[in-house]
C-alpha cells in the first residue's frame, strides 16, 4: 500500500558498512533517508547501532522534532536529543536503530488547532481527528520499518519535544500496539485520548514548569487523565525549566534504561 522506504539505508547496509574502517567506525554517523507515501515525502536520518549485523534484530527508536525543525533539509531535526545516542556509552549499552524523521515546513505532527495570544499560546487537542499529511506520512515510515527483518517488533519505541511531543501523544493513540514505551517532553494532548493508550503504552512525561510557549498545564492534566484511565506515568517536572526542558530530559540518566526495560 506505502510506496518503498528509500534504499540508501540499505545498500549501506548491504554495502557499505561491511568496509567501514575502525576509524570510521568510531566517528558514527546519522545516514540519510527518505519515505514517500502517496506523493508526500517525509524525509529523516537514521543512525545504526555499532556493528551492526543485518541478521540480528534491534530495537527501533523514532524521535519527533518540534516546530522549529520543520522542513526539508534533512538536517534540522537533529538540533535535539541526537548527540545523546552518539555517545560511545549509550551506542554501547543500548543498541538500537535510531530514526529522526523530518516534519515538512507547512506540516505539524499532530491535529492540533493553534492560536497565539498575549496571555499565553493556545492549544486545542482533538480527539478523533483524521490525521495530517505528516502523521499520515510518519505512520508509514513506521509501519515499513516494522516489515524490515532487522527491526525487533517487541521493542519499538517514539518520543518528542514540543509539537514532538503532541505527535508522540497522538501516535501512540492511534497505534497503542505498536509501542512498547514512549516520552514526551512539553507535549500536550486532549484528555479524552487518554483511554487509548493509558494501560498500553508506558510513558514518561516532563515538562518545565516556568515553560511559556506551551504551558506545563498541558502535561499535568495528561498525567491526571492517564492515571484515571488506569496507566501509571512517570512524570517530571523541572521547576526552572522554560520550553527547553528538552535539555534536562535528554540528560536524564535513567531515560534510556527506563525505556528498553519495556518490551511489548
Amino acid at each position: 500500500m506505502h510506496e518503498k522506504i528509500s534504499t540508501t539505508f540499505l545498500f549501506i547496509i548491504l554495502f557499505a558498512f561491511p568496509f567501514l574502517s575502525k576509524a570510521q567506525l568510531r566517528k558514527p554517523t546519522y545516514d540519510r533517508g527518505m519515505f514517500t507515501v502517496k506523493g508526500d515525502t517525509l524525509p529523516y536520518r537514521i543512525l545504526f547501532p555499532e556493528g551492526f549485523d543485518p541478521a540480528k534484530k534491534y530495537p527501533l527508536i523514532i524521535v519527533l522534532h518540534g516546530s522549529g525543525e520543520r522542513g526539508n533539509d534533512n538536517q534540522a531535526q537533529l538540533a535535539h536529543g541526537s548527540d545523546l545516542f552518539l555517545k560511545a556509552d549509550v551506542r554501547e549499552q543500548f543498541p538500537a536503530i535510531v530514526v529522526f524523521p523530518q516534519c515538512p515546513a507547512n506540516g505539524f505532527w499532530s491535529d492540533v488547532i493553534f492560536n497565539a495570544g498575549t496571555n499565553g499560546n493556545k492549544f486545542t487537542f482533538q480527539t478523533d481527528a483524521k490525521p495530517t499529511r505528516a502523521m499520515t506520512a510518519l505512520m508509514g515510515m513506521v509501519e515499513e520499518f516494522l516489515n524490515k527483518p532487522f527491526v525487533n517488533k517487541h521493542k519499538v519505541y517514539i518520543g518528542g519535544l514540543s509539537m514532538g511531543g503532541m505527535g508522540t501523544f497522538e501516535i501512540i493513540g492511534r497505534e497503542p500496539n505498536v509501542f512498547a514505551a514512549a516520552f514526551t517532553i512539553c507535549g500536550g494532548d486532549n484528555t479524552l485520548n487518554a483511554k487509548k493508550y493509558a494501560k498500553k503504552v508506558p510513558l514518561w512525561i516532563f515538562h518545565g514548569e516556568k515553560d511559556k510557549t506551551v504551558s506545563a498545564d498541558h502535561s499535568i492534566v495528561m498525567v491526571d487523565a492517564i492515571k484515571a484511565a488506569g496507566g501509571q506515568p512517570k512524570f517530571t517536572l523541572y521547576p526552572n525549566d522554560d520550553h527547553d526542558s528538552w535539555d534536562d530530559a535528554f540528560n536524564e540518566p535513567q531515560l534510556l534504561p527506563w525505556l528498553f526495560s519495556h518490551s511489548k
